[in-house]
């Protein structure tokens, strides 16, 4: 995660710490790359905080460190899990234009849940990255995320899933919301296994071209073999 440990925004599922982040490190991305190359890495992510309070929402910092690895790992594969830049073409577009291999932002949660969920978001928004990822670098995979357990119901996540396959999403990951805490949001409840492969096989219905579902299923969970699997199936086609 770059950017800080200081979110500017307050969603109730999520356990960052929000508040005032502290300056930027231009430094980050060499840094970033030295410890890719280290751990000897064939396929990274990067994600961050939300940085309402930069001029670009950090673009440029996921940008530089995009360059970075490639620079310097060409055989490493970099998947960034960005933020929404406030809806700003321009900040998505300086991340597309320094060339990462899969692209993410994550839906998250249904429309009628995201003013309880995420009240700094916007679920057209969100959907709308992607639709201009995909318009802007149709070259670039995209991947998107949803939690299930928030009190959303079962023909909204089929909804939510007809929606992202609609802007062109490719990927998607759905998991189980598990809460952090008292003061986050309550869980409604836990869906079983056989909900998760229902959930997948509509997901795979809908043309993604790969879907990883379950109980522990996370963005960044077997990220490598996620892209992989999407490489072989557009292989096949």
């Amino acid at each position: 995660m770059i950017l800080g440990d200081t979110c500017t925004r307050s969603c109730g599922y999520c356990n960052v710490i929000h508040g005032r982040p502290g300056p930027v490190d231009f430094n980050e991305p060499s840094r970033v790359a030295t410890a890719v190359a280290k751990l000897n890495l064939d396929h990274v992510v990067i994600t961050s905080v939300d940085r309402d309070d930069l001029p670009d929402g950090g673009a440029s910092i996921f940008a530089a460190t995009i360059r970075e690895l490639k620079e310097r790992i060409r055989t490493c594969r970099v998947e960034v899990l960005i933020p929404d830049f406030r809806g700003e073409n321009r900040d998505l577009k300086t991340v597309l234009n320094a060339g990462p291999d899969i692209l993410n932002h994550n839906i998250e949660t249904v429309s009628r849940l995201y003013r309880l969920a995420r009240p700094g978001g916007d679920y057209q928004r969100a959907l709308d990255l992607l639709d201009r990822a995909r318009t802007n670098s149709p070259e670039i995979p995209t991947k998107s995320g949803l939690m299930v357990g928030l009190g959303e119901s079962f023909n909204e996540l089929k909804s939510t899933l007809a929606d992202l396959r609609s802007v062109g999403c490719n990927i998607v990951t759905i998991g189980q919301y598990l809460r952090p805490s008292v003061a986050h949001l309550p869980l409604s409840r836990y869906y079983t296994p056989d909900e998760f492969c229902d959930l997948a096989t509509i997901a795979r219905e809908l043309g993604f071209g790969h879907v990883e579902s379950g109980p522990l299923v996370r963005s960044s969970y077997h990220a490598h073999e996620q892209t992989e699997s999407f490489n072989s199936h557009q292989s096949t086609l």
